[in-house]
């Protein structure tokens, strides 16, 4: 996408081309009372230099900023457009949609690759999606959204706030996805077949990690993707596909929107147009699922399970078929592949280079090396002896915090959700097909999480039933029992924990002995 394109928002549905952002040097007649048209008529920097003071200060704050502990250097405007007018006086509350990149200096032990979005020896540069409320003064209700009052450019003395926040600009949010249409570089989009009514009450989750979501009158819950890049979202593309398959272990999305790439309604800055250089993917910004009502996720269950001193073998059983019938419907649905030596080999010297690099992070790691190592080993021999594996689409982040489980028609029933994947790793790793292990072997370490973080008193042996029980119905459902491949278990298995060791390391030292239970078990001569 250029930088710099603003535009206007108009009425729900219609069809309007960003407002150039004109030179400095060509003269203007007086700008109207918008303050997008404001800025448009000053250049893209002044709405970005009175933000930028206010945006270094509440970005690292959020839950959803992925570059926290790494100073911000500067910012970059994509694109700025106006949902609801912000008017430069008056009391009714605009909503402007920004698209920014964050520049921040590199992380510790980055390795450039695909899909980095970087040059070596260049500034990081993430690219975020904030939606900013604009009012003359704060209702005492919204003060906690606030962000600040920019000094000068054109929102100089209002109030701008996190737009989520406010039910009035969420409720204009759902509206635009009701209505599809195209609002300078966004496009809202919607199912033909979706039902979604009008007025329903607006509620911000805040439990969200690396996205917002906003749960509308327990009907509907949209899910805004913060750290946002070129290419189709997994988390819309996945459940679409596995929609059109009759599969109803993930709800369908109703409505969706994006951001247009390079040429197509994203402004006229340079490089726009034909000729421009190759196509650009959209960026998916926000999608419109079903709200399963009364639903609890698996880890409050397994949770609730251990502090019980339950057993949770019936339903880690059953969450193995959901999960075969989930990975069975995205093979029908979409092209899969099959892994020989070569990438069986690259497969292997990846999971090595990450142990080697967390090994360098933490220490702890050090004993276990050459014995995990091992793992990986054994893994690339099977590939140079003639061992295939088929590669498919995955969910790429499964756990028992991505299940749901509620009751239908007087039967529990689970569900998966949030296909996004690991969302630190780039958007086209993500879509790549990969070995369907490599969901089961999130799921085994999440057992392991639940019995140890819910205290119980034998955490392996409660863990060990549970990760049983889902192989067994895993194998029931699909005819194939991960256990029949130790090798390919074992080696995702250690690349996931090996991943959870340097996560709580950095983020919740007193969770690190769970991983390294695991990492002694994984080192741990095999009989």
């Amino acid at each position: 996408m250029p930088e710099a394109s603003f535009s206007r928002g108009a009425s729900p549905g219609a069809q309007q081309p960003p407002t150039a952002v004109p030179r400095a040097d060509v003269p203007r007649a007086d700008p109207p009372p918008s303050a997008i048209r404001a800025a448009a008529a000053a250049g893209p920097a002044g709405l970005l230099a009175s933000l930028a003071p206010l945006l270094s200060e509440w970005l690292p704050r959020q839950r959803w900023f992925a570059g926290k502990g790494r100073p911000i250097t500067g910012f970059a405007l994509v694109c700025a457009t106006e949902l609801l007018p912000c008017a430069t006086s008056g009391t009714t509350p605009g909503l402007l949609h920004l698209l920014i990149r964050a520049q921040q200096p590199e992380p510790p032990g980055h390795r450039h690759g695909s899909g980095c979005g970087h040059r070596r020896g260049a500034a990081a540069s993430d690219c975020y999606q904030i939606l900013l409320g604009v009012r003359a003064t704060l209702p005492p209700h919204l003060a906690p959204a606030l962000i600040g009052r920019p000094s000068g450019g054109p929102l100089h003395g209002r109030t701008v706030y996190e737009a989520l926040l406010d039910p009035r600009l969420a409720t204009l949010l759902l509206e635009r996805l009701r209505m599809p249409g195209t609002l300078g570089p966004l496009r809202f989009l919607r199912e033909p077949s979706a039902d979604i009514p009008s007025g329903l009450a607006p509620r911000l989750l805040t439990a969200e990690q690396s996205n917002s979501s906003v749960i509308y009158g327990d009907t509907f819950i949209l899910k805004l993707f913060r750290r946002v890049s070129p290419g189709t979202n997994p988390d819309l593309e996945l459940p679409l596909a596995l929609a059109r398959t009759d599969c109803t272990r993930v709800p369908a999305p109703a409505a969706w929107f994006e951001a247009a790439p390079l040429g197509e309604g994203a402004g006229a800055g340079a490089g726009a147009g034909a000729g421009a250089g190759p196509r650009a993917d959209p960026f998916t910004l926000g999608v419109l699922q079903p709200y399963l009502a009364g639903s609890t996720d698996g880890w409050q269950l397994a949770l609730d399970a251990v502090a019980a001193r339950g057993d949770f073998t019936a339903a880690a059983h059953a969450l193995g078929q959901a999960t075969a019938e989930v990975h069975l419907a995205m093979a029908r649905a979409l092209p899969t592949s099959h892994l020989r030596r070569p990438q069986i080999e690259h497969l292997a010297a990846t999971m090595s280079e990450r142990l080697d690099s967390a090994a360098a992070a933490v220490p702890a790691l050090h004993p276990y090396r050459a014995a995990l190592h091992s793992a990986y080993e054994d893994l690339a021999a099977l590939g140079r002896a003639g061992r295939t594996w088929t590669a498919q689409r995955i969910h790429g982040d499964l756990h028992l915090g991505q299940v749901l489980r509620r009751t239908v028609e007087g039967a529990a029933r689970w569900s998966l959700i949030d296909f996004e994947g690991e969302p630190s790793r780039p958007l086209d790793e993500r879509r790549r097909p990969q070995p369907a292990v490599r969901d089961i072997a999130g799921m085994l370490r999440s057992f392991d999480y639940a019995a140890a973080v819910g205290g119980h008193d034998s955490p392996q042996d409660w863990a060990g039933r549970s990760r049983a029980a889902y192989c067994a119905g895993y194998a029931e459902a699909s005819g194939s029992d991960p256990r029949d491949d130790p090798e390919l278990l074992r080696a995702h298995e250690t690349d996931k924990a090996v991943y959870e060791v340097v996560y709580e390391a950095r983020h919740r030292p007193e969770w690190l002995p769970v991983p390294m239970s695991a990492i002694r078990r994984l080192a741990a001569p095999r009989t």
